[in-house]
């Protein structure tokens, strides 16, 4: 029997296991990957990471692996207007650091971050299976009875489920969600322009929801672009000249010509929260206990939060002798997270319900609270903070830069 099976080899199940290991290396920890080996690299996007979760890859020894590909958002514009609108105001702009020279937030390439992470996993001995998943489970008294799709068996005192936002695991233990669709996709997509972004992130507020320019190294940026689901998937079906110049519409000229560098892809979304984030030698973390809105590029870390308070969840109870399978020792991890969880999928909520429509009195009183905002420092060094994931009371250790 092995100590702990975490089905899903994303960022969430990989920093899990390297997060466990390192605290506690008795422990015998086993990753499955239901993607075939070397499709990770293939990822082209990138992925917005806050202050604290920066913490915690650094407390972790990924960081050092990662800096190369990362670059630092230095400064974040917010506009508000109509595609058609020739002029684009600037209601609210948020720059500075969260402690000394350390940015509120990176943009890193999934695949650096991903390898960083499994190199680490590597270097620890926590065994990785690629190709297969968990096709089913049963949970007993003293453990979590698991198939494979390979046809294996295995025992594991606790199951993660770290399988995404449609989580198999989930359903197989019976906890249901909360969802609602948007009916909005986005668009991502990474593009080349001629002038330097000067680590300038824009979200860029549209009808449809928000436009997303996010700086990326070496004079390129990602995109999320958000669209009604029919028109994203008319413009991911269209030719490149189509494309690039409805792209050019939302993008503007200001960083002189733009050409698409990677492929282009729609991601619908939705809000989908846990009822229940833990059963009996069961728990969830990432995108299988909450999916958001990304309109605050909080998603991520939201799951980097999960590892934290997961990890020490376990590493404590471990270190008494508890049993951490145990009901009453996961409700800890629980408590810790889902009303974070449920607050970040409300704000998120009511975010893209203000901003993703064009009705004018609601413009005229989303734009002069915007503006009331970029008016008071204090305010928005509250903000600054809350979006880096950093100095709250409760933050889990691995978020301040602490080992468990």
């Amino acid at each position: 029997m092995i100590d702990i099976l975490i089905g899903g080899g994303g960022y969430v199940g990989l920093s899990l296991a390297v997060a466990i290991k390192k605290a506690a290396p008795h422990l015998q920890i086993t990753v499955v990957d239901a993607a075939p080996a070397g499709v990770w690299k293939k990822d082209e996007r990138a992925s917005a990471i806050a202050a604290g979760a920066v913490n915690l890859l650094k407390t972790l020894n990924v960081w050092d692996e990662i800096t190369p590909e990362a670059e630092p958002i230095r400064r974040m514009v917010i506009t508000d207007s109509k595609l058609s609108e020739p002029v684009r105001p600037v209601f609210l702009t948020f720059e500075g650091n969260v402690a000394g020279d350390e940015p509120f937030a990176y943009m890193v390439p999934n695949p650096a971050m991903v390898g960083a992470l499994r190199k680490q996993m590597d270097a620890l001995g926590i065994e990785l299976l690629e190709g297969t998943q968990v096709l089913d489970f049963s949970i007993g008294d003293t453990a979590a009875h698991i198939t494979l799709s390979d046809g294996k068996t295995l025992d594991a005192r606790l199951l993660v489920a770290c399988d995404g936002v449609r989580s198999k695991l989930r359903d197989i233990a019976g906890i249901k969600t909360v969802r609602f669709d948007y009916g909005q996709s986005g668009i991502v997509t990474t593009i080349e322009h001629e002038r330097p972004h000067e680590g300038v992130a824009e979200e860029h507020f549209l009808p449809a929801g928000p436009f997303a320019t996010l700086p990326l190294k070496n004079n390129r940026s990602s995109l999320v672009w958000n669209e009604r689901t029919e028109d994203a998937n008319r413009l991911i079906a269209a030719d490149d000249f189509v494309f690039e110049a409805e792209l050019e519409r939302r993008f503007g000229h200001k960083l002189g010509a733009i050409k698409v560098v990677g492929g282009k892809r729609a991601f619908p979304f939705a809000l989908t929260l846990a009822r229940d984030f833990v059963r009996p030698r069961f728990a969830l973390a990432g995108d299988a206990a909450h999916g958001i809105h990304p309109i605050s590029g909080q998603g991520l870390n939201l799951g980097f939060k999960d590892v934290a308070a997961l990890a020490e969840t376990i590493v404590d109870a471990d270190r008494l002798g508890i049993d951490f399978g145990q009901l009453n020792i996961l409700e800890r991890y629980q408590e810790w997270r889902r009303f974070d969880t449920f607050r970040m999928g409300v704000t998120t909520d009511v975010l893209n319900r203000l901003f993703s429509n064009d009705i004018t009195p609601v413009r005229i009183a989303r734009d002069f609270g915007l503006g009331l905002v970029d008016r008071m420092p204090g305010l928005k060094n509250f903000f600054i903070r809350q979006a880096s994931n950093v100095g709250g009371s409760n933050d889990p250790k691995l978020l301040a830069g602490e080992m468990i």
